[in-house]
């Protein structure tokens, strides 16, 4: 995405507007604080943070993504520039050893001290931030966002911080009086806005500090006993996050950054002390965390929920950028088994964009997800129905399931559909992992095995090329008959369970046609010869 974009229709930017979808709503933040554009037509400045202190995961993604959205959506209202700035924080101390990276006994020395001057434990690159930071930007650079990095570091060390670290020191007991309400009494006979950097030791210190000289950044503060009178200015000394936060704010001139739930008070504090130093905070909404497969929020130190890499080896980049566009206010779980649900969902809405008017195209995630330049490839089968038919083949080829696919679909080769070839990809890597050693196929009762021999019969009679419709009505009727129309959810059990070997799947007149109605009563004689179980 660039800033030489061509402008929308007007029938576009109309229903842009009006339209509730949650980036259009953000954008019109932006729009309602430069009304007649930023003042000498800067660009209006959108960022998103990321602390390198582990390992890059989906929650920094999500922000740079929705962030990305909102900056799209606004392109579409307005036709002033903007630029997108992905922060890292990395002159932070590192303040424990991250349990997911090797070398934590050497990682241990270096507690306190910059995460650029702490060594890489991969031994790649120059630093462990500086590792952390390539793996983002990598990730960022392989999905094609439009966006500038930067450092703190760089930022602290070259000067571009220092006039405004001039003016946290100018108005330090106003900052003071923003911050001190806020701590318990202990942490108030300690607090500093300002964290020097020790001449002696190199960590970043928690401690009280005097300024000394506003116009100079000259700070005193005690290091192992010693008084010292050190600047702050050129990388000398950080500040505490919140205040960190509002100096970067006014010093980059930062128009939007949106922030995890978990942050509301730090957005609060940081826009307090944004407006003590004379500037007005960023626009910008809170959205809710994502959580693990037991409920707990995901933690770059902890490790748990998914890696970006992991989300990829199982799912497409736009299932992933679907699943984080949905629902940004509510927490939602993050875990392998959301994976091939949002695939299916985001086909889905795919399949509905291109037949609605604007209003509702724009409402679509799918709309947002690719800009407005949504894929006409469609897909004639869910990845739930590959899924099912992987994982009844067993350790089955890419070959294997293109030629079940023919048959199912008259033109069906991976060059028709190259994105269905994709996803055939993803699915035998999924079976393989996840589906494969949880599949347990167990004997019919009594009428699950009468209901089946009917079934038989009715296939018997369908024939080789019955449609996966008339197939469904069988199935759908011999359900009726055996268990009752209110009762049909277990007939749909009993097939998954006794022909799959799983508790769910997919609609079975389709399983049945792609999988060939003679291999599906093979399926059938092989529950048959189970021992039926008692009722």
């Amino acid at each position: 995405m660039t800033n030489d974009r061509v402008p929308p229709s007007p029938e576009h930017r109309a229903a842009a507007l009006a339209s509730k979808a949650w980036p259009y709503e953000e954008a019109r933040k932006l729009l309602a604080r430069y009304p007649n554009g930023k003042p000498g037509g800067a660009p209006i400045l959108l960022e998103t943070g990321y602390g390198p202190s582990g390992l890059p995961h989906i929650g920094t993604f999500n922000e740079v993504l929705r962030t990305t959205m909102v900056r799209q959506a606004f392109h579409a209202l307005s036709d002033q520039p903007t630029r997108l700035i992905a922060f890292s924080d990395d002159m932070d101390g590192l303040r424990k050893v991250p349990a997911n990276v090797p070398n934590g006994e050497m990682l241990a020395h270096y507690i306190g001290k910059p995460l650029t001057r702490v060594p890489d434990p991969f031994g790649k690159y120059e630093s462990f931030a500086h590792h952390n930071n390539a793996m983002l930007r990598d990730f960022l650079d392989r999905y094609g966002f439009d966006y500038e990095f930067l450092s703190a570091t760089q930022c602290y060390a070259s000067g571009r911080f220092d006039e405004t670290l001039k003016s946290v020191l100018r108005h330090y007991d106003k900052i003071m009086g923003v911050m001190l309400p806020t701590l318990r009494a202990e942490r108030q006979a300690t607090y500093s806005p300002v964290l020097p950097v020790s001449p002696k030791s190199g960590i970043v210190l928690q401690v009280p500090v005097e300024v000394v000289d506003a116009e100079r950044g000259i700070i005193r503060f005690v290091d192992e006993g010693d008084t010292i009178e050190q600047s702050i200015l050129g990388g000398q000394a950080k500040l505490q996050w919140k205040v960190d936060w509002a100096m970067r704010w006014v010093a980059l001139g930062v128009d939007y950054e949106m922030a995890g739930k978990d942050l509301i008070d730090s957005v609060v504090q940081s826009g307090k002390i944004a407006r003590v130093l004379g500037a007005k905070p960023p626009e910008g909404f809170n959205y809710e965390m994502f959580l693990d497969e037991k409920g707990e929020k995901i933690s770059k130190t902890k490790g748990n929920g998914l890696s970006l890499e992991q989300w990829l080896t199982y799912g497409p980049q736009e299932s992933l950028a679907f699943y984080i566009y949905r629902e940004p206010r509510k927490a939602k779980s993050l875990h392998m088994g959301v994976i091939p649900r949002a695939i299916d969902d985001y086909w889905q809405f795919r399949g509905t964009y291109p037949g609605q008017p604007i209003e509702q195209q724009l409402g679509n995630p799918l709309h947002h997800i690719h800009d407005g330049a949504v894929p006409t490839e469609a897909l004639p089968v869910t990845f739930g129905l590959l899924l099912n038919l992987a994982g009844v083949l067993g350790d089955a080829s890419r070959e294997q399931i293109w030629s079940y696919l023919s048959n199912y679909v008259a033109d069906a080769t991976p060059e028709n559909y190259p994105e269905l070839d994709r996803l055939v990809g993803y699915a035998l890597a999924y079976t393989r992992d996840f589906v494969a050693p949880t599949l347990r196929r167990r004997a019919p009762d009594a009428r699950e095995a009468a209901a089946l021999e009917d079934l038989d019969a009715a296939l018997e009679k369908l024939g080789a090329d019955a449609s996966a419709e008339d197939i469904q009505n069988e199935v759908y009727e011999i359900g009726k008959a055996h268990f009752g129309k209110d009762a049909l959810r277990d007939w749909f059990k009993a097939l998954y369970e006794t022909l799959l070997g799983s508790s769910q799947g997919p609609r079975m007149g389709s399983f049945i046609a792609l999988y060939g109605v003679e291999n599906s009563r093979a399926l059938i004689a092989k529950a048959l010869a189970l021992p039926v179980t008692e009722v």
